[in-house]
């Protein structure tokens, strides 16, 4: 009895092994055709790099952004400029709702002068031609007294203001030095998000600084510019840009220009993963009319547009929410002409696509009043294309005339802006100097001034700047009284202009 019990347990193991020997062998049978595969995690690792690559794309390349930074970094340069800044110290004493309330004469009896002070900034720009003419954004020389451009080499030269766009954020200088080796615009509108680009500038005043990131988007409006006809279609970069930067150049791994590094999207005022650039296709258009014409071309259908949501596309019958929705259409406009109408929505301009609003007003920037273009787009489900010539924005099919060259051919003259050293030296707290007398003009004519005068006054209003006087004279006409002084005399001159 005690042996039946004992050969229980022995006859249960066997049992158990028989059947593990089974299920061993079924699995060895069913792996590899009775061979057992090493397990995962007895087998090596295999490291490879973390490209990506099939045989239906092209083999990943090593990049190498040596080639493209040292052929862009002697041609961006750092720019300096001062401007006076006048800070009426009543402003801090009065609170703002009383303020209309005080005459400019109570002002300065009870407050004394407005303050002056000089404000410094910092920028970058880029070499765009052998003749000393360099890009950069205008709000690095708004408003500037004194312009320092300080190339790659160290050397540093004045710089005159050629001409601004305030539209897109652009302006031109010129320095008097020839021979400079200057950068190849690329094709903004062939950059694809995700290509790689380099952003060369002068971020914290530290000269010739790179930085690599990739295209993050296109046509990106941010709606920091403030002028009334502004056009942002930004190139948006993870590229590190900080003050500084502004001006600079954003450039491909071939070291062509693609944008104009302007702007950051930061809440700390320092780079927090975006920037913003100018796409070259624009800045291209606006050197060469200011290079041309002394102010930009810029053509205009005449309407008011709005990107499309998907509500809307639905109502309008379309299958999707891409392209440009006209909310208003102006009398005897550009597209008013072509029979453009409101609720329309534009698709394409030229065969080039308009996804969005910001797309259309990059495109249209690159054409001049009288250019034709063929706008495709989509009424009541329907496409069509028509044919438009663009307007100034005076409304006129013809180039636009630049009011400054214009008065400063009727006076036969040039001028320049005082430096602030030189309006210490003088004890003037402004006026520009009357720099070249022509044969014909007015100022020719005038005889007895010379060139040398500081202008101070034009009929008893300040001139603080060339701009300023320029803008003063072409909204005068008759007799107008230009005083000031020689430097080296403490005497007042007088002399009458004739407009």
């Amino acid at each position: 009895m005690r042996s039946a019990r004992r050969s229980a347990p022995i006859t249960y193991i066997v049992l158990f092994l028989i059947l593990i020997i089974i299920i061993v062998l079924s699995i060895y049978n069913t792996l590899g055709n009775g061979r057992l595969e090493k397990s995962a995690l007895n087998t090596p690792l295999k490291v490879e790099y973390v490209d990506y690559a099939t045989d239906s794309m092209a083999p990943v390349v090593n990049l190498d952004f040596t080639k493209a930074a040292a052929y862009v970094a002697p041609l961006v340069v750092h720019i300096k400029s001062k401007m006076e800044v006048t800070q009426e110290t009543w402003n801090r004493t009065i609170p703002e709702p009383f303020r209309d309330f005080f005459d400019d004469e109570i002002r300065k009896r009870f407050f004394g002068q407005p303050e002056n002070s000089i404000r410094e900034a910092s920028g970058s720009g880029v070499v765009v031609s052998s003749e000393g003419h360099i890009v950069t954004n205008n709000h690095v020389v708004q408003n500037a007294t004194e312009v320092e451009v300080i190339l790659n080499e160290r050397t540093s030269y004045s710089a005159e203001v050629i001409g601004t766009d305030p539209s897109t954020d652009l302006a031109l200088l010129k320095i008097d030095q020839d021979r400079l080796e200057y950068i190849t615009f690329g094709n903004s509108d062939e950059v694809k998000v995700g290509e790689w680009v380099l952003a060369v500038g002068n971020p914290f005043n530290l000269a010739s600084t790179v930085t690599a990131g990739i295209v993050s988007a296109k046509a990106r409006n941010i709606n920091i510019l403030k002028d009334r006809y502004a056009i942002e279609s930004f190139i948006q970069t993870d590229a590190a840009v900080n003050p500084g930067n502004s001006g600079g150049a954003l450039i491909n791994t071939a070291g062509q220009l693609i944008g104009i590094n302007t702007a950051i999207a930061t809440p700390t005022g320092a780079y927090a993963g975006y920037s913003f650039a100018i796409p070259s296709n624009i800045v291209r258009k606006v050197v060469d009319d200011l290079l041309q014409y002394g102010i930009v071309q810029r053509g205009y259908l005449g309407i008011t547009i709005r990107d499309l949501d998907g509500d809307l596309a639905k109502s309008l019958k379309l299958k999707s929410p891409k392209g440009v929705y006209i909310d208003s259409v102006a009398n005897k406009s550009a597209a008013a002409i072509a029979g453009i109408k409101r609720e329309d929505v534009i698709v394409k301009i030229d065969g080039e696509r308009t996804d969005k609003a910001s797309e259309l007003q990059a495109i249209i920037a690159t054409y001049k009043p009288g250019d034709k273009v063929k706008v495709t787009l989509y009424r009541k489900g329907e496409e069509k294309t028509v044919q438009a010539t663009l307007k100034n924005i005076e409304g006129e099919e013809k180039i636009v005339k630049n009011k400054e060259i214009e008065i400063l051919k009727v006076l036969g003259a040039d001028f320049e802006d005082l430096s602030g050293s030189e309006k210490e030296k003088l004890n003037i707290g402004h006026g520009v100097r009357l720099k070249t007398i022509y044969q014909k003009g007015k100022i020719h004519d005038m005889r007895s001034i010379k060139e040398g005068f500081i202008i101070t006054h034009v009929d008893k209003q300040p001139v603080k700047s060339v701009r300023s006087l320029i803008n003063m004279l072409q909204n005068m006409e008759g007799g107008v009284l230009l005083s000031g002084i020689y430097p080296g005399s403490d005497t007042m001159y007088y002399y009458a202009l004739a407009l």
